[in-house]
């Protein structure tokens, strides 16, 4: 294993063991998709994905019901494209909490964590991109004697 230095001129010589890379595997469920849960703000959402034609479910309804505003759209869509992967998966997914942008943030956080769960390979691009970072600025909580969080109730001298 180590071998035992006899001086301090000995030490120079040794060189540290380079850390490795981890490596990163496919994991896929019986059914061959790949799972993951993405977060923004208070919505969580849990995302399947699996090859496919390209449609993409969210709440058992189609992505333009759901998130009827553009922005939105592509914001979900920006993994695949970053990745150029457009129309190659399927994906479903479930999403609660929040509001309709927190939850779009969220469905991308998910989908791109399943992206790297399928295609390990991914994970350089989708990282470079912040799509693997988890956005963790929160609504801040009101404070008593405030009207809101940081705003006060308006000052009157009379």
């Amino acid at each position: 294993m180590a071998e035992t230095m006899q001086s301090l001129d000995q030490l120079s010589t040794l060189r540290p063991a380079a850390p490795e890379a981890p490596k990163y595997v496919q994991k896929l469920d019986k059914q061959g998709r790949a799972y993951a849960t993405g977060k923004r703000k208070d919505a969580v959402a849990r995302v399947w994905i699996k090859p496919g034609a390209g449609r993409v479910t969210v709440n058992d309804k189609p992505l333009e019901t759901y998130f009827a505003r553009p922005v939105l759209r592509m914001m979900i869509q920006q993994p695949f494209s970053v990745s150029n992967r457009q129309g190659q998966y399927d994906v479903v997914c479930t999403v609660s909490g929040g509001g309709l942008s927190g939850q779009a943030g969220a469905v991308r956080h998910g989908l791109s964590k399943a992206l790297t769960n399928f295609e390990p390979d991914l994970r350089g691009v989708l990282k470079r991109g912040g799509f693997l970072t988890r956005d963790s600025r929160v609504v801040e909580r009101k404070k008593y004697g405030r009207a809101k969080a940081r705003r006060s109730f308006q000052f009157s001298k009379r």
